[in-house]
């Protein structure tokens, strides 16, 4: 209880009378949206929009192909945006993901090709790879108590310098079947859906799985909403925002995989805009920069509405500049309603 709840409590307990309801008129109280709600129909609401505005814009808008090339394109940037999730439910922001997966699927690639690694071992290597910088991430935040946001500026940097060092800013090809089999795909009623994409839809679910119905999982959002009162409870909040920054690198471990699948090579220069999409996926979806409230469903919303949104102006011959245009007036309104909501809640 606040206090000025407190303190009208107490002048209605004093004069032996309760005090009016708000708004007055017969008794009833005005009814109020809660800030969750907003946030959670929100998204929803905007993607069925945005799909129902492109339907009228283009005839090819709403084919069956035109929709899985649609989560084709979105399921690199919506696994990174599930790391994404789970760090910006804590309060934090990584800044550091695209590059991160970049040098990821660089040293995946540049083993398997130029050292003759077993493929397999150079993926677990790759992956690996994005944990250590998820763990140099959470490391400093935890142990030297740096923001979020100057620590993962700093490996951003530093990844896209390592990235371009270590492959000499050259594009490897010539993969190993077992690096682009996820990019491959099959027919449901006729239209093609690759193994990629229910790679991210299954990660989505898994995570929503450990987001909602493990005690891991509620730590994150308690973590987020009131770290000292979650250390109070006796949570080890160090070791566990530690942890949220290591698994949020295995996450961008596995998209520099699905990153390799869909280009079919390695690409030096990828990924250096892809932490701004991400973050963007997340805003859009519901989850607050300020820690403890969204859902990973939620940035799965948020990245098909960055993939609908560019997939709707392409159809509508509209230019490449006017897009990013569009995509940052859609992350200020995100950002907007979250205040709102915070504020309704």
């Amino acid at each position: 209880m606040t206090q000025p709840q407190a303190q009208t409590a107490g002048a209605g307990a004093e004069g032996g009378q309760a005090a009016p309801p708000e708004g007055g008129g017969g008794g009833r109280s005005t009814p109020k949206v809660s800030g969750d709600r907003v946030a959670q129909l929100g998204p929803l609401i905007a993607l069925i929009l945005a799909c129902i505005f492109f339907t009228t814009q283009s005839s090819q808008f709403l084919q069956a192909t035109n929709f899985s090339l649609i989560i084709q394109q979105v399921m690199v940037v919506g696994t990174l945006a599930i790391g994404q999730t789970l760090i910006i439910l804590t309060a934090g922001i990584d800044l550091s993901c695209g590059t991160a997966m970049a040098l990821g699927s660089i040293v995946m690639t540049k083993l398997a090709v130029d050292s003759n690694v077993p493929p397999v071992l150079a993926i677990i290597l790759g992956i690996i790879t994005c944990m250590i910088i998820g763990f140099v991430n959470g490391g400093l935040v935890v142990g030297l108590r740096l923001p979020p946001f100057i620590v993962t500026l700093g490996t951003f940097s530093i990844c896209l310098a390592l990235t371009h060092i270590y492959s000499k800013d050259e594009t490897i090809s010539n993969l190993p079947s077992v690096m682009t089999k996820l990019g491959e795909s099959f027919k449901i009623g006729g239209t093609a859906v690759t193994y990629g994409s229910l790679v991210t839809l299954a990660l989505f679910a898994f995570v929503w799985f450990v987001l909602t119905q493990t005690t891991w999982g509620r730590r994150i959002y308690a973590l987020g909403d009131n770290p000292e009162a979650t250390r109070l409870m006796g949570i080890p909040v160090r070791k566990q925002l530690l942890m949220v920054y290591v698994v949020a690198g295995v996450i961008y471990g596995i998209a520099a995989l699905l990153l390799i699948a869909r280009t079919n090579v390695g690409d030096p220069n990828a990924g250096q805009t892809d932490n701004l999409d991400a973050i963007t996926a997340v805003v859009l979806g519901g989850t607050s920069l300020f820690g403890g409230r969204g859902t990973v469903i939620g940035t799965l919303i948020g990245a098909l509405i960055i993939g609908v949104v560019r997939n709707g102006l392409v159809l509508m011959g509209v230019a490449s500049t006017y897009q990013i245009l569009i995509t940052g007036i859609l992350v200020i309104v995100a950002v907007s309603v979250d205040q709102i909501a915070r504020g309704r809640a």
